[in-house]
């Protein structure tokens, strides 16, 4: 049984109100962002990534623009420093990219993480310890004054490594578990390891502010961040990054409420991998920015390959309804958002709208490297008039009638309900062929010959009804007209004409035109049918012939 009362709520607010960050609409610029996939992400795999797939996945970070990556915490494992050396030795980082690794706030992992990274062009070293009330008191059993020391000696002998060891060097500091320390505290410490490092405009510090737990609804973190960027010292040479995880599944709203409240970077990984719940998702975080008409600065034009490098380096699977990146993310099967969007479509055709107003899409998935016709309108049981209408014209050129979109709509719903799939625009296309083109039995015509009269149109008709042969005169205002009164004569049909509607397949002196017809039945329903040919009459004829067989 559930018992909600063994709960406290674990983080704290600041001391004075902090709310500058609810006055701000959206995110108007993109911050620093540092990619963590390669020691985050990375640690979070069940089986690490190797060597080989390091640097796959590291190549793929910088042509999507990633200008700071943090490539791990070399003094770690063999791998993550053999990773780096590699990096460094083989000249793998561009000048304009700039590397981090991460340590804890203790001596030999410090000279260790320096050994590591020497003759790096650039490197920020990233040192932590932790500070929340809970690690103080149960992991590390020290006072405030104890852990505070902690991180002051960390910066100091990071400041003193650095003096020492060739390559050019930024440092970072993050309070670990910052979402469960006092701000008061928080703040104090920072400004402790800031009086240490006394950043420049030419070499700022990084003050990481951790949601190493999420601890809090959103608009709380973003007040402790407005706290912290109010009051830290140095404040103008100072880079205040954020890096949420995602245990109460809203990292992504603590950056984006966190850079309202003042940060500037962002730490994160792609599609969220990262310890437990994950890392920010940097992909949808960019990508929300995006649909607001602001430019990320980093290039996911071509989503479907970092979905492949991503899966193949991490042997990770991205969610189907992953935002902007799932398979199905764009997918529309409910027949009224089909309707909507492919209306949506026209209106952008007809228009020539400078800006995407798509209902239920809330960017162009072409701008993604994602396509209309296999990844926006799907049709299975759920689906409508609207979707299968918008695949046979978009693919095939069909514009039928609304109604008989309506009637394939029905017909493609229940082959899938029947077969309980998807239907693929091939499929659907046949199925339409099937029903509604060229449908011979039980009525054919074989033979058609035209006069004109005065008084309109008279025609002898050659016809064939369940193996037998008749020829039938009659006469009408149109050829078609006087064809479907023909047959009514032979066969004693009754129905009447109600839809007629014709259009060219290609464009081409040989092309080949359709016609759809549409006969009301005397119980006041619609049957349809279709017909190509180059003769656009004979077309007619045929989509008249097939409309009598759908009775």
């Amino acid at each position: 049984m559930m018992t909600p009362s063994k709960y406290k709520r674990q983080y704290y607010m600041p001391p004075v109100k902090c709310m500058k960050w609810a006055e701000k609409e959206y995110v108007d610029k993109a911050p620093i962002w540092c990619s963590v996939d390669l020691r985050d992400g990375n640690q979070a795999l069940v089986i690490p990534m190797s060597l080989e797939q390091k640097v796959e996945f590291f190549k793929l970070l910088v042509k999507i623009g990633f200008k700071e990556i943090e490539v791990g915490f070399p003094a770690a494992s063999e791998t993550e420093y053999e990773f780096l050396r590699t990096l460094i030795e083989q000249d793998l980082i561009p000048k304009d990219v700039t590397i981090q690794v991460l340590t804890q706030a203790r001596e030999h992992i410090i000279r260790k993480t320096f050994e590591a990274v020497k003759g790096a062009p650039k490197a920020i070293v990233h040192v932590y310890n932790s500070t929340s009330v809970s690690q103080r008191e149960q992991v590390f059993r020290k006072s405030k004054e104890e852990i505070l020391k902690i991180a002051v000696d960390g910066a100091a002998l990071l400041k003193k490594l650095a003096d020492e060891t060739e390559g050019n060097f930024q440092f970072e500091y993050s309070p670990e578990s910052f979402t469960g320390t006092e701000p008061e505290y928080a703040l104090e410490v920072c400004n402790a390891v800031l009086d240490v490092w006394q950043p420049t405009a030419d070499n700022k510090a990084i003050i990481n502010l951790p949601v190493t737990v999420e601890h809090s609804m959103p608009h709380v973190y973003a007040s402790q961040v407005e706290y912290m960027c109010d009051n830290l010292k140095y404040r103008e040479n100072v880079i205040v990054s954020l890096h949420p995880h995602n245990d109460r599944g809203c990292g992504v709203a603590d950056s984006e409420m966190g850079l309202l409240a003042g940060a500037d970077r962002i730490e994160g990984t792609l599609f969220g991998n990262g310890e437990r719940t994950g890392n920010v998702d940097i992909v949808t975080l960019g990508m929300n920015m995006y649909s607001q008409g602001v430019d990320p600065k980093i290039d996911f034009s071509d989503m479907p390959h970092i979905c492949e490098v991503y899966e193949k380096c991490t042997g990770m699977q991205i969610y189907e309804r992953s935002p902007y990146s799932g398979a199905l993310v764009f997918a529309a099967f409910s027949g009224s958002h089909q309707d909507a969007i492919a209306k949506g479509m026209h209106w952008r055709e007809n228009g020539d709208l400078e800006h995407w107003t798509v209902p239920y899409l809330p960017i162009d998935p072409t701008d993604v490297g994602r396509n209309y016709d296999a990844d926006v309108i799907r049709i299975n049981s759920q689906s409508g008039k609207g979707g299968v209408g918008y695949i046979l014209e978009t693919k095939f050129g069909l514009n039928l009638p609304p109604k008989m979109r309506e009637a394939m709509g029905y017909a493609a719903k229940a082959v899938s309900d029947h077969k309980h799939k998807e239907l693929h625009p091939d499929e659907i296309f046949s199925l339409f062929k099937s029903t509604f083109e060229n449908v011979v039995e039980p009525y054919s015509i074989s033979e058609v010959h035209f006069q004109q009269k005065e008084d309109g149109i008279v025609t002898r008709v050659t016809s064939t009804f369940r193996g037998k042969t008749i020829v039938t005169e009659a006469s009408g205002n149109g050829r078609l007209d006087a064809v479907s009164n023909a047959l009514k004569k032979a066969y004693e049909l009754k129905y009447t004409l109600e839809t007629y509607q014709e259009h060219a397949l290609e464009q081409s002196s040989s092309s080949k035109a359709i016609a759809y017809v549409g006969i009301r039945k005397p119980d006041g329903t619609l049957a349809w049918g279709a017909g190509v040919d180059q003769d656009i009459i004979r077309a007619s004829i045929d989509a008249l012939v097939t409309a009598i067989n759908n009775r």
